[in-house]
């Protein structure tokens, strides 16, 4: 973890519908453009715009792998308006294949997080093959 600002309320812990904001770097501080692509094909709805950037309102249950590893393991245990920065090493990003034009192949990113709301709760336990 490089940075934390700590927010309030039940820390997000899996099986948690959770809300959150995010924005990618490359290891050397390039910002990887991917909210400004997607705001472009999504709904106005779930695009937010914050001092100059855009976000996308992501909504997953935690311990679903709907998010990559990295991003799912800096949201646990995070409070409603917390926020972390952290780096992620490849094997819980993108590994080897990347994302073509936006991440290289074994890219290290840096990635900062904010959780906007815990929305619901499900069994995920209760879940085939979730552990």
């Amino acid at each position: 973890m490089l940075d934390e600002r700590e927010g309030t309320g039940t820390p997000a812990k899996k099986g948690d519908r959770v809300v959150y904001n995010a924005r990618l770097f490359l290891n050397q501080g390039d910002e990887v453009p991917l909210n400004d692509l997607q705001a472009k094909q999504l709904p106005k709805e779930v695009v937010r715009v914050e001092g100059g950037s855009t976000f996308i309102d992501h909504t997953i249950v935690l311990g679903r792998r709907q998010a990559i590893a990295g991003i799912e393991h800096a949201l646990m245990g995070m409070k409603v308006g917390g926020y972390r920065k952290v780096r992620i090493s490849p094997h819980l990003a993108y590994r080897d294949k990347g994302i073509q034009d936006f991440i290289p192949p074994d890219a290290v990113l840096i990635c900062e997080v904010w959780l906007r709301n815990i929305v619901g709760s499900s069994s995920v336990e209760s879940l085939p093959g979730v552990t």
